[in-house]
Protein backbone atom coordinates (compact mmCIF):
# COMPACT_ATOMS: atom_id res chain seq x y z
CA UNK A 1 0.00 0.00 0.00
CA UNK A 2 1.17 3.36 -0.79
CA UNK A 3 2.04 6.35 1.63
CA UNK A 4 -0.15 9.27 0.41
CA UNK A 5 0.73 13.42 1.07
CA UNK A 6 -1.64 15.11 2.29
CA UNK A 7 -2.19 17.27 -0.51
CA UNK A 8 -3.03 13.68 -2.42
CA UNK A 9 -5.07 12.78 0.61
CA UNK A 10 -7.14 16.37 -0.34
CA UNK A 11 -7.90 15.57 -4.19
CA UNK A 12 -8.23 11.31 -3.13
CA UNK A 13 -10.82 12.61 -0.26
CA UNK A 14 -13.31 14.08 -2.98
CA UNK A 15 -13.05 10.94 -5.25
CA UNK A 16 -13.81 8.80 -1.79
CA UNK A 17 -16.96 11.02 -1.76
CA UNK A 18 -17.63 10.58 -5.40
CA UNK A 19 -15.82 10.73 -9.15
CA UNK A 20 -15.38 13.95 -10.51
CA UNK A 21 -13.28 15.44 -13.80
CA UNK A 22 -10.57 17.80 -12.50
CA UNK A 23 -12.68 20.98 -13.24
CA UNK A 24 -15.52 19.69 -10.58
CA UNK A 25 -13.15 19.30 -8.01
CA UNK A 26 -11.44 22.84 -8.31
CA UNK A 27 -15.13 23.94 -7.87
CA UNK A 28 -15.58 21.68 -4.78
CA UNK A 29 -12.34 22.80 -3.72
CA UNK A 30 -13.15 26.40 -3.84
CA UNK A 31 -17.16 26.40 -2.59
CA UNK A 32 -15.43 24.26 1.01
CA UNK A 33 -12.93 26.89 1.03
CA UNK A 34 -10.29 23.67 1.09
CA UNK A 35 -6.95 26.25 -0.04
CA UNK A 36 -7.94 27.79 3.65
CA UNK A 37 -6.31 24.63 5.30
CA UNK A 38 -4.74 22.96 2.13
CA UNK A 39 -2.15 23.60 -0.37
CA UNK A 40 -4.06 23.55 -3.32
CA UNK A 41 -3.30 25.52 -6.47
CA UNK A 42 -5.63 25.14 -9.75
CA UNK A 43 -2.81 23.49 -11.71
CA UNK A 44 -1.21 21.41 -8.84
CA UNK A 45 -4.91 19.22 -8.79
CA UNK A 46 -3.85 17.46 -12.73
CA UNK A 47 -0.18 17.18 -11.37
CA UNK A 48 -1.54 15.20 -8.58
CA UNK A 49 -4.02 13.24 -10.42
CA UNK A 50 -1.26 11.72 -12.70
CA UNK A 51 0.29 10.87 -9.39
CA UNK A 52 -2.30 8.88 -7.85
CA UNK A 53 -3.03 7.63 -11.34
CA UNK A 54 0.58 6.22 -12.01
CA UNK A 55 0.31 4.57 -8.14
CA UNK A 56 -3.47 2.81 -9.35
CA UNK A 57 -5.00 4.98 -6.41
CA UNK A 58 -7.43 6.09 -9.10
CA UNK A 59 -8.50 5.48 -12.61
CA UNK A 60 -9.47 7.97 -15.42
CA UNK A 61 -12.41 6.97 -17.67
CA UNK A 62 -13.09 9.43 -20.68
CA UNK A 63 -16.81 10.61 -20.81
CA UNK A 64 -17.69 11.23 -24.31
CA UNK A 65 -20.97 13.27 -24.60
CA UNK A 66 -22.61 14.79 -27.95
CA UNK A 67 -23.46 18.48 -26.83
CA UNK A 68 -20.26 18.80 -24.71
CA UNK A 69 -16.55 18.05 -25.12
CA UNK A 70 -14.98 14.72 -23.75
CA UNK A 71 -13.79 14.84 -20.60
CA UNK A 72 -11.52 12.78 -17.60
CA UNK A 73 -13.13 11.33 -15.06
CA UNK A 74 -11.49 9.86 -12.33
CA UNK A 75 -12.46 7.25 -9.92
CA UNK A 76 -10.89 6.27 -6.35
CA UNK A 77 -9.70 2.71 -6.77
CA UNK A 78 -9.89 0.01 -4.01
CA UNK A 79 -6.44 0.38 -3.57
CA UNK A 80 -6.69 4.05 -3.18
CA UNK A 81 -9.74 3.41 -0.91
CA UNK A 82 -7.32 1.27 1.36
CA UNK A 83 -4.54 4.54 1.08
CA UNK A 84 -7.18 7.15 1.93
CA UNK A 85 -8.50 4.71 5.22
CA UNK A 86 -5.14 4.51 6.08
CA UNK A 87 -4.08 8.41 5.73
CA UNK A 88 -7.66 9.01 7.78
CA UNK A 89 -6.58 7.29 10.47
CA UNK A 90 -3.06 8.21 10.88
CA UNK A 91 -4.09 11.95 10.83
CA UNK A 92 -7.13 11.16 13.08
CA UNK A 93 -4.48 9.41 15.75
CA UNK A 94 -1.36 11.19 16.31
CA UNK A 95 -1.14 14.79 16.99
CA UNK A 96 2.29 15.38 15.00
CA UNK A 97 4.57 18.78 15.20
CA UNK A 98 3.14 21.63 13.67
CA UNK A 99 5.31 24.30 12.04
CA UNK A 100 4.01 27.77 12.22
CA UNK A 101 5.97 30.84 10.16
CA UNK A 102 4.99 32.92 13.26
CA UNK A 103 7.37 30.57 15.68
CA UNK A 104 10.08 31.95 13.06
CA UNK A 105 9.07 35.32 13.82
CA UNK A 106 9.10 34.70 17.79
CA UNK A 107 12.06 33.40 17.85
CA UNK A 108 14.25 36.27 16.38
CA UNK A 109 11.75 39.14 17.60
CA UNK A 110 14.68 40.63 19.61
CA UNK A 111 15.96 42.36 16.54
CA UNK A 112 12.96 44.26 16.33
CA UNK A 113 13.06 45.45 20.09
CA UNK A 114 10.43 45.72 22.57
CA UNK A 115 7.98 48.51 21.42
CA UNK A 116 8.06 47.17 18.03
CA UNK A 117 7.89 43.58 18.97
CA UNK A 118 4.43 44.71 20.52
CA UNK A 119 2.85 46.40 17.68
CA UNK A 120 3.56 43.84 16.06
CA UNK A 121 2.01 41.31 18.82
CA UNK A 122 -0.76 43.78 18.39
CA UNK A 123 -1.41 43.46 15.06
CA UNK A 124 -1.59 39.49 14.88
CA UNK A 125 -4.20 40.01 17.67
CA UNK A 126 -6.00 42.21 15.23
CA UNK A 127 -5.53 39.41 11.92
CA UNK A 128 -6.51 36.72 14.62
CA UNK A 129 -9.64 38.69 15.08
CA UNK A 130 -10.76 38.72 11.57
CA UNK A 131 -9.77 34.72 11.49
CA UNK A 132 -12.27 34.32 14.01
CA UNK A 133 -15.35 36.74 12.99
CA UNK A 134 -14.74 34.76 9.82
CA UNK A 135 -14.76 31.26 11.60
CA UNK A 136 -17.46 32.17 13.37
CA UNK A 137 -20.10 33.18 10.48
CA UNK A 138 -18.79 29.83 8.43
CA UNK A 139 -20.02 27.80 11.43
CA UNK A 140 -23.20 29.42 11.52
CA UNK A 141 -23.81 29.20 7.70
CA UNK A 142 -22.99 25.76 7.58
CA UNK A 143 -25.09 25.01 10.40
CA UNK A 144 -28.17 26.64 8.77
CA UNK A 145 -27.70 24.78 5.81
CA UNK A 146 -27.42 21.35 8.03
CA UNK A 147 -23.67 20.73 7.50
CA UNK A 148 -22.42 17.43 8.32
CA UNK A 149 -20.56 17.17 11.33
CA UNK A 150 -17.25 16.61 10.48
CA UNK A 151 -17.18 19.86 7.85
CA UNK A 152 -18.43 22.36 11.31
CA UNK A 153 -15.43 20.57 12.36
CA UNK A 154 -13.24 21.86 10.10
CA UNK A 155 -14.44 25.48 11.04
CA UNK A 156 -15.16 24.69 14.91
CA UNK A 157 -11.07 23.18 15.75
CA UNK A 158 -9.21 26.38 14.06
CA UNK A 159 -11.50 28.94 15.92
CA UNK A 160 -10.99 27.09 19.59
CA UNK A 161 -6.87 26.99 18.47
CA UNK A 162 -7.26 30.43 17.02
CA UNK A 163 -9.55 31.95 20.45
CA UNK A 164 -6.65 30.20 22.22
CA UNK A 165 -3.51 31.98 20.87
CA UNK A 166 -5.35 35.10 21.48
CA UNK A 167 -5.18 34.54 24.98
CA UNK A 168 -2.11 33.33 24.98
CA UNK A 169 -0.63 36.42 22.62
CA UNK A 170 -2.05 39.12 24.63
CA UNK A 171 -0.67 37.24 27.89
CA UNK A 172 2.64 37.07 25.90
CA UNK A 173 2.26 40.76 25.62
CA UNK A 174 1.69 41.48 28.86
CA UNK A 175 4.84 40.08 29.84
CA UNK A 176 7.22 41.72 27.22
CA UNK A 177 5.50 44.90 28.83
CA UNK A 178 6.41 43.54 32.71
CA UNK A 179 9.93 42.25 31.12
CA UNK A 180 13.12 43.24 33.39
CA UNK A 181 16.21 43.63 30.48
CA UNK A 182 18.22 41.25 32.70
CA UNK A 183 15.95 38.07 32.57
CA UNK A 184 16.44 37.65 29.25
CA UNK A 185 19.56 37.96 27.25
CA UNK A 186 20.12 40.82 24.35
CA UNK A 187 15.79 41.75 24.31
CA UNK A 188 16.20 45.52 24.37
Amino acid sequence: MYIISDLEAAILGLLYEHHHYAYRLEQIIEKRGMRKWADIGFSSIYYVLKRLEEKNLVECRVRVSESKPSRKVYYITMEGKKAMEAKVKNLLSENKKQISPFDLGLANMEILGKKESINCLKDYVKSTEKRINFLEKSIEMHEKINSPLNVIGMFSRPLAILKAEKIWIKEFIDQINNYNPGEINNFN
